[in-house]
């Protein structure tokens, strides 16, 4: 006989509690194989997809795209023996099947409030011949049993029942949203993330000169980078400390570099030299690569650093980690910040690799900016802002010259770090950029 299992949202990181449904790669009566991407989710962290651990036959999506969907949630239906009987498959509960009552073939499982009944008929639609899955109706009652589902919305629209998916339903609940007061636009009447949240908003004065706002639900990477920046602005008492400083001899060095057999191929940027300098400046000064443990009361060095780099992408920023990026050398250094940087714009970045930093840099030259007050990374000491690097004046040896000027900003945790550490720390960071051999004295 048939056996259902329901493929249900995983915490693929850390921490995760919801994650919103990007888009869907099969529909119901797909057929599916091991390992096959059915789904890609946008959480906190990145956009990630998700492989199925079965073959057989879509029966039912459970969540549309738009949709937040908490850890644990179902996401979709399949049959992992679609050659087996028309008998009523099972109720599916984290992957695992137990028998249920047959039900007409021609009807889907709909987990919507006010499933059955009127509800049902709104909804019923045709089924692919390959793919049959029974109502989910619940068991006629006694007279004298008690209702299945409220009764109050049903009176208050002449027996209206409304149907809306689980998150959608969640929403509503969070927005303080009647669902029995609005009417649903999608196919058969069902009550969407947008009636909810349209129905959640007041009502706003007649436009005079036009419509000239526009409004866009936090959620997602933004959602998450909001909350860990006031963490952490409420949370580390920030210093920032500024440098200036004269590269011209590293960008002379980068030239002679581009052309060593040990370059070739690899794209060997400023950002490069900055990420081996901050980790050859951490392992001098180790409290910029701590962090605070306010729960054990305790400081936690770190004799390894994850370097965080962080990067603009068009979901919003993000800071995936370079894993001991004090172990690399220069060109490895600069391969991975390739990788990382490209892998980040595309969105693909694995959720693990956006933990866990020790110290970060950001790169607000890459815009043209000459430098910033940067906010630390929650869990980290410091964070190192790179600028713009401009022809500039500059004295040398007694005479004005035309160089090669790059700012620097140093944000850090004064708990962790003392203005004497974090001055040091800055100080070797320029030394180390406006002339790299100094660094052959470390």
């Amino acid at each position: 006989m048939p056996e259902y299992k329901q493929f249900l949202l995983a915490d693929t990181a850390e921490g995760l509690t919801e994650a919103e449904i990007l888009n869907w790669r099969v529909q119901p009566g797909d057929e599916v194989q091991v390992n096959q991407i059915v789904v890609e989710v946008e959480t906190a962290k990145a956009a990630v997809e998700l492989p199925i651990p079965w073959a057989g036959v879509v029966t039912e999506v459970l969540a549309e795209a738009g949709d937040t969907v908490e850890v644990g949630a179902p996401l979709l239906t399949v049959d992992v023996d679609p050659g087996g009987s028309s008998a009523a498959p099972a109720q599916a509960v984290n992957g695992s099947s137990a028998p249920a009552p047959a039900a007409p073939a021609e009807e889907e499982m709909k987990p919507l409030v006010g499933y059955g009944s009127k509800a049902t008929e709104a909804r019923r639609r045709p089924r692919k011949a390959a793919a049959p899955v029974p109502a989910r109706s619940a068991p006629a009652q006694p007279a004298s049993a008690p209702a299945q589902a409220p009764a109050a919305p049903a009176a208050a629209r002449g027996g209206y029942v409304p149907l809306a998916k689980p998150p959608v339903r969640k929403l509503a609940k969070d927005l303080g949203v009647d669902l029995s007061t609005i009417t649903g636009s999608a196919e058969g009447g069902i009550i969407t993330r947008e009636d909810v949240e349209r129905a959640a908003r007041p009502a706003a004065p007649a436009p005079t000169a036009g419509e000239r706002e526009r409004r866009v639900p936090i959620r997602g990477v933004r959602k998450a980078t909001a909350a860990a920046m006031v963490e952490s602005a409420f949370t580390a008492p920030h210093v920032t400390e500024f440098l200036t400083i004269d590269v011209t001899p590293m960008m002379e060095l980068r030239e002679r570099l581009k052309k060593h057999p040990d370059f070739a191929g690899v794209k060997l940027t400023p950002l490069a030299f900055a990420a081996k300098a901050v980790c050859m400046a951490a392992k001098r000064t180790p409290d910029v690569n701590a962090s605070w443990d306010e729960a054990a009361g305790e400081i936690v060095y770190k004799d390894y650093v994850h370097l965080g780099i962080a990067a603009a992408t068009p979901r919003g920023l993000v800071v995936p980690k370079i894993r001991d990026a004090d172990a690399m050398s220069l060109p490895e250094l600069a391969r991975a910040l390739d990788e990382l940087t490209t892998t980040a714009r595309e969105g693909k970045t694995p959720p693990a690799d956006m933990v866990n930093g020790t110290i970060t840099i950001t790169n607000v030259g890459v815009f043209g900016v000459d430098t910033g007050t940067p906010i630390i990374n929650p869990g980290e000491a410091a964070i190192l802002a790179f600028g713009a690097i401009k022809d500039a004046p500059w004295v040398v040896d007694g005479q004005l010259a035309v160089r090669k000027v790059l700012q620097l900003a140093l944000s850090f945790d004064h708990r962790l770090v003392d203005g004497q550490q974090g001055s040091k720390f800055l100080a070797d960071v320029g030394a180390l950029l406006a002339d790299p051999a100094m660094a052959i004295t470390y």
